[in-house]
């Protein structure tokens, strides 16, 4: 078998993107290119690689197991490059990927805690939905995720091997109002007065769904604004534009003009936050990131 690194970069970033029209767009390849690049590895490998579905493109068990080999081969090629090139230092470079909210509630407080206990460890990060950041943590492009999980918490992708996870909290979901608007003074509204409420949502898919209309609720929901940006999606409350819900760990990032409210009426809706990675032992840095961000002794659950 021969696998040239670009070939193997194409498979990982397949793996990532879910499909050869993303991989073809963030390796700068045309779509024939990372088709013609997947076939030589198919050719190669003399089996099947790629699964093509409906809704994108799913390594086969084969290909997964090339991808393992693919990680370890390519942080291998990163390295050499570091030291030929001089690059190479004391540094730990962690990768870390975490959902949208994260950013404003999680992050700040992981890096200020990290430089004081580990300032040796440089962290990068990036944004993504929980499937994203799975497919971006199997493919290695990323060392460790937060993710978020609905009940019954299935902590994992259904693939092998199973990823470790750790908990770092529960967090109950709200709804965002504002303060001066109909459900001024309160601080708990019955679902069954949010069934005609103006929503504010983030654009959501069968297979990453998002924050926005209260889950559960009856009827057909008014949606009235569609972003991703979290602070469009406050101000546009405080504005008196309508409603969305949030996590309570953004009870304080909140701006001037909108108020939390717990919802009545309704089963409490929990999600839980989870730090993932690969299994296996992890270097000094993931260690580091990890004992930022997760309690004194977290429950393993992967």
């Amino acid at each position: 078998m021969d696998f040239s690194s670009a070939a193997l970069r194409v498979l990982r970033q397949v793996a990532e993107s879910g499909s050869f029209t993303a991989a073809a767009s963030r390796l700068g390849y045309t779509q024939s290119a990372i088709s013609r690049q997947a076939a030589a590895l198919e050719r190669s490998a003399g089996t099947a690689l790629f699964e093509r579905r409906f809704d994108g493109v799913r390594l086969t068990p084969a290909g997964l197991t090339l991808l393992r080999h693919a990680r370890a081969i390519l942080d291998s090629v990163e390295a050499a490059e570091q030291e030929l090139t001089g690059s190479a230092s004391r540094a730990e470079p962690v990768r870390l990927g975490t959902f949208p909210s994260a950013g404003a509630v999680i992050l700040p407080g992981l890096l200020t805690r990290l430089a004081a206990a580990a300032p040796h460890v440089t962290v990068t990060t990036r944004e993504g939905t929980t499937p994203r950041l799975l497919r971006a943590l199997r493919a290695g492009s990323i060392d460790m995720a937060v993710l978020t999980s609905r009940p019954p918490h299935r902590p994992s992708d259904g693939e092998s091997p199973r990823l470790h996870i750790e908990t770092v909290e529960d967090t109950e979901l709200l709804v965002a109002a504002r303060t001066t608007g109909s459900f001024s003074g309160r601080t708990a509204v019955h679902v069954d007065e949010l069934v005609d409420a103006p929503w504010i949502t983030s654009p959501s898919s069968s297979t990453e769904p998002l924050l926005g209309v209260w889950p559960g609720l009856p009827g057909r929901p008014r949606i009235v604004h569609t972003t991703s940006d979290w602070l469009t999606k406050l101000q546009l409350v405080a504005a008196g534009s309508g409603v969305t819900t949030v996590p309570a760990r953004m009870r304080t990032v909140l701006p001037h003009g909108v108020t939390l409210l717990r919802v009545d009426g309704a089963p409490p809706e929990v999600r839980r936050i989870l730090l993932a990675r690969l299994p296996g032992r992890p270097g000094p840095g993931v260690s580091a990131v990890t004992r930022a961000i997760t309690p004194a002794g977290p429950p393993a659950t992967g």
